[in-house]
């Protein structure tokens, strides 16, 4: 069975190694254009294609998914089944070409979280489990018939880093086993697979949610909600794009914060207050207290807010935000 890869990012390449190592034909790989980079603006490589170089792989890289000579080049490659992890959103030109079908890996039990951004949003929004989908693509993104699902528990104190992580490995099991059935039943329509539609009705009591893309201006923290909301809040944006605040006019990054059993002595309850006790950086939130632990001031590198307390001056009791 020959197969052509398509992704981009880390999270993409255990499923790409599994599927070799495991002695599945690559017969190639796309991903996307090389792009520069970092203050010399170099040529930067994908994590998938950095992977596809050392084995070899015949490597794609268009600009535009519709040009008439990358569908050439897919045609003339004959592949049977298209395998797609972390990538761009398919043409149906693309998608319908091959007689097995094309599959997805997604990082949510579909049909909830739809979206680009599946990982973050189950943490942010404090979620006890998650997990990996495989499915046919089809014209609406994210909705095709569900052929595979891994449940997972999400550890309270996993960032989305964290997360993402075991995802992809995960992922890149259930990616094979999802192979493996099409290739025992060498007919995507034989393939056993359910229709979201029918899964729906028991997710959130028939509420799917969404997991839109997260940009640098959703990343600021509002310290009027409660501990829970902003610590899920804050290892959900870890470690990017990172949730932030104003602290002296310049940009903190907070990358793990913990929500602390004591109350430090101050005068103010404010939230956003900032107060400095016993070599730690505590914040008022709306209920309690947070803890910083792992920061990054504008311009400065990320470290321990313990090892930055003792390098930089920050004023006590000023309100976080201003």
């Amino acid at each position: 069975m020959k197969i052509v890869f398509m992704g981009t990012p880390e999270f993409a390449v255990p499923s790409l190694k599994i599927l070799h190592d495991s002695g599945y034909e690559i017969s190639g790989v796309v991903t996307v254009p090389d792009k520069p980079a970092g203050r010399g603006q170099k040529l930067s490589e994908s994590a998938v294609k950095k992977y596809a170089l050392t084995q070899k792989f015949l490597i794609l890289q268009p600009d535009k998914l519709r040009d008439p000579s990358f569908i050439q080049q897919l045609t003339d490659i004959r592949a049977d089944l298209f395998v797609v992890v972390a990538f761009r959103m398919l043409p149906q030109i693309v998608w319908e070409m091959p007689r097995l079908g094309c599959i997805n890996l997604h990082g949510s039990l579909l049909p909830d979280y739809r979206g680009a951004a599946p990982i973050h949003w189950a943490v942010i929004n404090g979620d006890k489990k998650t997990g990996v989908t495989t499915f046919f693509i089809e014209k609406e993104i994210d909705t095709g018939k569900i052929i595979n699902q891994t449940e997972v528990e999400i550890p309270y104190n996993y960032t989305t880093g964290d997360l993402h992580d075991m995802l992809s490995l995960i992922g890149a099991e259930l990616m094979l086993k999802t192979v493996k059935t099409i290739e025992k039943f060498n007919d995507k329509n034989l393939v056993p697979s359910i229709d979201q539609v029918t899964v729906k009705l028991n997710v959130n009591n028939g509420v799917i949610r969404i997991a839109p893309k997260l940009h640098s201006q959703d990343c600021r923290i509002n310290w009027h909600q409660n501990s829970e909301s902003i610590y899920n809040f804050i290892r959900g944006m870890s470690p990017f794009p990172c949730a932030n605040t104003i602290i002296d006019g310049k940009l903190l990054k907070i990358f793990f914060a913990t929500i602390s059993d004591i109350e430090p002595i101050s005068n103010i309850s404010e939230p956003g207050k900032l107060v400095i006790m016993d070599n730690k950086i505590f914040i008022k939130t709306l209920d309690s207290w947070l803890i910083l632990n792992d920061i990054q001031m504008e311009g400065k590198k990320r470290m321990l807010s313990s090892v930055f307390l003792r390098g930089f001056q920050i004023k006590n009791d000023i309100i976080l935000g201003t």
